[in-house]
């Protein structure tokens, strides 16, 4: 109770300092019943003057509330079904930047973690070179074997931080229990799953083994890639709150300029950032969720490097290959194969009509048909489709809006460095090999032997199951005669106990008689 009473205070807390700021602009008030809507007009009363947007005021707003909030913030970024496109686009510019901790309390961190002194570990430990929120990074040197040195990056955790984060996530799983309560309508968008699927990312993203573990899977998945790659982590030097892998040195992506200088093309870069992208999405099914300028590097051999591995997606195979169709539909006009993708898949209520559903699509895909490529905005486009998935009563697939709103940053990135890039005529080859090696004569081959050795398998396990099955029906056998037992001795007792309570009732009515008669 008292925690609770507490984490009530801090969720009043947390609601004054949204309403204060204007976060609370970004609500339609059409969309609420009336009683909210009073609610929300005498909230709105407590807004202090300021200039900006309600996204721009959410910022600010997320910001004051500290670094767990920051981190929600730039969470709901990739969910513009929730909070609109224009706050998602506001939301990418939250700085999850801190000071730095003190180099001694680093150094106590990483000693902890080793059981060694750090010079022990290092032959060179440097002042942290980035600070955010949950870590900051180092810059550090080491000896090989051979003597020669080596320059590490050392990712350390910041001290407390997993504390507050538990804290704070509390205060917002009862928010959201709170917003499904008042306006259930809003369950569509699943409020409480967005709060524990965020809850699950940062834990993961609090340990640092696992970050090396996600690195480690994408270097593996694009070993054979000729234009992207990942930095080597240094697993004796890894740990829950200690991350080292290889320094990158390398041109960022912040510059078209920079990199002509450095010797690279950009028009390369920004097809390399999409097919690099897709590749991962589509033929791995894990890919990097946050592929932003400042995570992406160009290295000496022209390279692209991608870094911080914190926020991963993954797609099961139905996700991939609903992906890799949607966007050929798009690419040659075919919206009733779009539709009935997302008739098969189960995203869409069988009673909808997949007519009516792929003439929606088309609403989306022609204007994208009669505009240059550089014209098209793919914001708009995912605008369009959120309204299509609320007009035809489709649940929110958290791991696609994740994948779309990546697809918009990277779509972001590849445009700021060759302005008139195609992401359609970028994407097709990608999306054509996939298509080709899963769905065509070589894919249904692989999947029929797939169903070959898993009948096999089962044919292998008949003996077994029969044995099973059999001890089965005798146990219910003998469950059942037991049970059948029980039932008569139940039902003698009950005939026992009527015919006595009979003879006690006949008893009863031939005394009252004879005492009638005298």
């Amino acid at each position: 109770m008292i925690a609770a009473a507490v984490n009530f205070f801090r969720g009043a807390h947390v609601g004054f300092v949204l309403a204060r700021e204007g976060a609370l602009a970004l609500v339609d008030a059409s969309e609420l019943p009336p009683h909210l809507r009073l609610g929300l007009r005498i909230v709105r009363l407590l807004e202090r003057p300021a200039l900006g947007t309600g996204a721009a005021r959410l910022s600010a707003g997320l910001t004051r509330l500290g670094p767990s909030y920051v981190k929600f913030g730039q969470f709901l970024a990739t969910r513009p079904d929730i909070v609109g496109m224009s706050a998602a686009r506001d939301l990418e510019m939250l700085q999850d930047r801190v000071p730095p901790f003190p180099q001694a309390v680093a150094v106590k961190v990483v000693e902890a973690a080793f059981g060694k002194p750090i010079s022990a570990l290092f032959v060179a430990f440097g002042e942290p070179v980035a600070a955010a929120s949950i870590a900051q990074v180092h810059k550090a040197v080491v000896h090989d074997a051979d003597g020669t040195q080596r320059t590490l990056a050392v990712k350390i955790m910041r001290p407390g931080v997993r504390e507050r984060f538990q804290r704070d996530v509390e205060v917002m799983r009862l928010l959201a229990r709170i917003v499904h309560v008042l306006s259930p309508q809003a369950e569509r968008l699943r409020p409480r799953d967005v709060v524990e699927i965020l809850a699950r990312s940062v834990t993961m993203e609090m340990d640092f083994r696992l970050e090396a573990a996600a690195a480690s899977e994408l270097a593996q998945n694009t070993a054979e890639d000729d234009d992207f790659r990942v930095p080597r982590p240094e697993w004796e030097l890894i740990a829950r709150d200690v991350l080292t892998c290889e320094w990158i040195d390398g041109t960022r992506l912040h510059s078209a300029a920079a990199l002509r200088e450095a010797g690279h093309d950009p028009h390369a870069i920004g097809r390399t950032v999409i097919q690099s992208f897709l590749r991962q999405a589509i033929r791995d099914g894990f890919f990097h969720a946050d592929m932003h300028q400042g995570n992406l590097f160009v290295d000496a051999a022209g390279k692209l490097v991608a870094v911080d591995f914190g926020i991963m997606g993954r797609l099961g195979r139905k996700e991939r290959r609903f992906l890799a169709e949607i966007l050929l539909g798009f690419i040659m006009r075919d919206y009733r194969r779009v539709a009935q993708v997302h008739f098969e898949a189960g995203y869409v209520p069988a009673h909808h009509s997949v007519d009516d559903f792929a003439q929606a699509i088309r609403a989306i895909g022609e204007p994208i048909h009669q505009r240059r490529a550089d014209e098209i905005s793919m914001a708009k486009v995912l605008t369009l489709l959120f309204d299509i998935t609320a007009l035809f009563d489709m649940s929110t697939r958290t791991e696609l809006v994740m994948l779309q709103k990546t697809m918009v940053v990277v779509e972001g990135v590849a445009r700021s460095l060759d302005p008139k890039l195609d992401m359609w005529t970028s994407a097709e080859p990608v999306v054509r090999s996939w298509i080709t090696r899963n769905l065509g004569p070589a894919g249904r081959l692989e999947g029929a032997a797939h169903a070959a050795r898993t009948l096999t398998d089962i044919v292998a396990d008949v003996p077994d199951l029969a044995l099973r099955l059999r001890r089965l029906i005798v146990h219910a056998d003998e469950a059942g005669t037991g049970d059948a037992r029980r039932l008569e001795r139940i039902a003698r007792n009950e005939r026992r106990n009527a015919l006595w309570q009979t003879l006690a009732l006949w008893a009863i009515a031939a005394g009252v008689l004879v005492a009638a008669l005298r």
